[in-house]
Parts: structure tokens; sequence; C-alpha cells
């Protein structure tokens, strides 16, 4: 039986919804490892690199360099023969087919606007040299199995899907002072949690933050958003829209916990880590129809086109006007994130690498 490691360079970078993934289905697979339902596990990883808080599986530092260098070319040296999982869409060109890599969406091939030119072109070439060199790719959603097939000239039936789970976000308390803060009241303001790529659609949120604005509400914004959405929309836009920059995620629990609903505009999503989340905590979610989201939320969520900012609006309308409606999605939200949990992926995770005899 081959050994496993795990390509730890994700414990020395920032956290986005990559190194959420991999942050928690290794701490998963780790709790299942206490308990002898999944086999132990070096995480390997460049030196300086955060605690992972493993307990059956052992960190080890590798190598001199980091980053890209670190992953072609320490990475592979440090493998001894074991499988290598690669968890946050690159991975090393010299560990050939002995491993698995999971490429989170095709954006680099299907959103070429929200990535420098740099950065599109080594995804490129590297996830088309990994499958060419045998790698086991797989991905997050049957929307992105789709699209990295088409994106690698693959059957689609060779990828395997690892949904990810929605419980991380309940294990630390929720900060209520971030709504003193920011001025917010409970269910008194919609809640967007995204950045400025251009998939990411924020300028779509004029359209709510007008409708907001009508009923009295606002639309706080958490991330890196530019506050200048909202001042070219002028208006009532202007003065609903609130940007409150990066938040933690106690912060962000307890802004979940207390929102309308969360508005989800994305026009491209691999898979939609904030809409699960937000069900997880209680909060119903609005969203575009469009990448991934549909297979997160089914029916749990309302839907409004991407396309037509107003479909945005009559949502929003619906969600605020209507009696029970929110109750009854808060509900539906609830019982919908019972099928995503960590514990589910690590073990789908595992069931992928028997194939390699691990």
């Amino acid at each position: 039986m081959s050994g496993i490691a795990i390509n730890g360079r994700y414990l020395t970078q920032g956290m986005t919804g990559v190194q959420r993934f991999a942050t928690e289905i290794v701490a998963a697979a780790d709790t299942l490892a206490v308990a002898g339902e999944w086999p132990a596990a070096r995480v390997l990883h460049p030196a300086g690199a955060r605690d992972a808080g493993l307990r059956a599986f052992r960190a080890e530092p590798v190598g001199s360099r980091s980053g890209q260098a670190w992953e072609q070319i320490d990475l592979p040296r440090a493998l001894r023969g074991d499988v290598l999982v690669n968890l946050g869409n690159t991975a090393p060109v010299f560990a050939g087919s002995r491993q698995a890599v999971v490429i989170h969406d095709a954006g680099a091939f299907d959103t070429p606007d929200s990535y420098s030119l740099a950065f599109r072109t080594w995804y490129r070439l590297l996830q088309k040299r990994l499958a060419r060199g045998g790698a086991k790719i797989l991905t997050v959603s049957e929307f992105s199995r789709g699209r990295i097939a088409a994106a690698l000239g693959m059957d689609a039936a060779g990828i395997g899907v690892l949904p990810e789970g929605g419980e991380h976000v309940l294990r630390i308390p929720a900060d209520g002072a971030v709504l003193a803060k920011h001025g917010l009241a409970p269910a008194r303001y919609a809640l967007v949690v995204g950045n400025p790529a251009a998939h990411k659609n924020l300028s779509a949120l004029t359209a709510a933050a007008e409708v907001l604005g009508r009923h009295g509400l606002v639309l706080a914004v958490a991330g890196a958003a530019d506050p200048a959405v909202f001042r070219a929309g002028g208006g009532v836009a202007a003065d609903a829209g609130r940007v409150l920059g990066r938040v933690s995620d106690a912060e962000l629990r307890a802004l979940y916990e207390n929102a309308l609903c969360l508005v989800f505009p994305s026009r491209y999503e691999g898979f939609g880590l904030p809409p699960l989340e937000a069900m997880v905590c209680g909060c119903p979610v609005v969203a575009a129809h469009a990448g991934a989201v549909p297979e997160v939320c089914g029916p749990a969520a309302l839907w409004f086109d991407p396309a037509q900012p107003t479909t945005l609006g009559e949502a929003l309308t619906r969600l605020i006007e209507e009696d029970g409606l929110r109750d009854g999605m808060r509900s539906a939200g609830l019982l919908r994130a019972r099928d995503f949990t960590w514990d589910r992926a690590a073990r789908a995770l595992l069931a992928q690498l028997r194939g390699f005899g691990a």
C-alpha cells in the first residue's frame, strides 16, 4: 500500500476559498485518521508555514525554496514514492501520474478577464501539462467537471468530484460587535461576500442597493470591494451601499447570522462557498443562477438572472415583502447545508485515492 503525501504549500498562503478548502479537508482527513478511518499521511510544506494543528498526520518542512519554485522542485524530491495530493489548482509536473490535483474551476480558460495575463498563461500551461502527464484530476462540482474537461480536452468521466463543506463557519464564536462597528441592525441589511474580480459581477449590486434603499435597508459588502461601485450609481444606491472591507471569521459569522440575506451575484463559480456558509448560519441566499451555485443551494435559494440586474431587485423585493418567505428559506437552507460536510469531502477524497493503492 502506498503512502500519502499532501502538498502543504497552502499553509504559506493567505486564506481564500482555495486555501479554506485545503485547510478544512486536511483537518477532516486528519480527524478520520485519528479514528483509524484514513491512512497516515505527511503534509509537506515550505519552511515558515503556519501550524496545521494536526493530530494523526505529520507536518514536515522540506526544501529551501518557496512558492512555485518550492512546489515544482523541492516538493517532488521529498515524496519518496508516496502518492501526492495537491489541493490548490497547481502541482509539480515532475510528480507525473503518481499524484492527484484538485482544480477548483476552469476560470483561467473561461473568465480570462478576471486574471492577469501571466497568471492565466501559467495556469493554462501547467494544468494542461498535468493532465497530459497522467495526474488524477479532481474538482469540487459537476459544473467544474464539465468545464475543466472541455478546457483540458479530457473525458469528464475521468474527473472526480469532491463537494465542499460549510460547518467550519460555526467553529469560531460570532463577533457581534461588527454590527455596531459598521452601523448595521439585525435583518436590516443584505450581505455580500466577494471581491472586485470581473466574474464576481459586483456591478449588478447597484440595482440591489437601490431596492434596499427604498425600503430603508442597506447593502453591506464584506471583502475587497470598491466603494466607487455604489457611488457611480448615485442617489439611493450611493447611500445604501456600505463597504465593510475585510472581516475576520468571527465577524463574518455574525454578519451571516444577522443579515436579511446573502446576495451572491457571481456569474462564474466553481463551487460557491459563501452561499453554503450562509445556509449553515441560517442566512437566506439570493443568488445568480450561474456556475455551480445551483448545485450547492438547490431549491433553498431565490434565483436571479446575472445578465439582468432588475431580476435581482425583484427577488429582493419579494424577500422583503412576502410574509413567511425569509423564515421558510432559513429552514430550507439549514436542511440543504446538511448535505455538504468536510467529513464527507475527506471520505470522497480517500475513495479517489484508492485507485493509487492508498
